[in-house]
């Protein structure tokens, strides 16, 4: 008796290892893709209006807790007017994003501040309503 072991080339690939390495990945983006959001949490009122031009500008960031941000930095009134009046020389456009809770007396302080600095275009940003048919 005489046995025959020709041994044949498997030339199938194990995609199983693939699978997994894909399935892991996929899991990690789905968890760390919500925690890539960048800024300063602001809950706005929504108002019609048209979007911005992508330029440079200054964004005034007012929280709901009073604390406000120039530039997702944070600063004091006074610190914030300093900085205003230097840069008021190149004549920026200054926007300004409130808290809809914020007391309507502090965002107009901050608008006080935000003139008396020099500044003469401040532009408010809200969300974009909407309008179902």
């Amino acid at each position: 008796m005489k046995f025959s072991r020709e041994r044949t080339v498997l030339s199938d690939i194990n995609v199983t290892p693939f699978v997994d390495v894909m399935l892991v990945l996929l899991v990690i983006f789905m968890i760390t893709a919500p925690l890539l959001q960048q800024g300063i949490d602001v809950n706005l009122p929504k108002a019609k209006g048209k979007d911005l031009p992508p330029e440079e500008r200054i964004t005034l960031i007012v929280k709901r807790n009073g604390t406000i941000y120039m530039n997702d930095n944070p600063v004091a009134m006074d610190e914030m007017r300093k900085k205003l009046t230097a840069a008021s020389t190149l004549n920026p456009n200054v926007f300004l994003k409130a808290d809809k809770d914020v007391p309507y007396g502090f965002v107009v302080e901050v608008m006080a501040e935000v003139k008396e600095a020099g500044i003469e275009k401040l532009g408010m940003i809200t969300e974009p309503k909407i309008t179902l048919k």
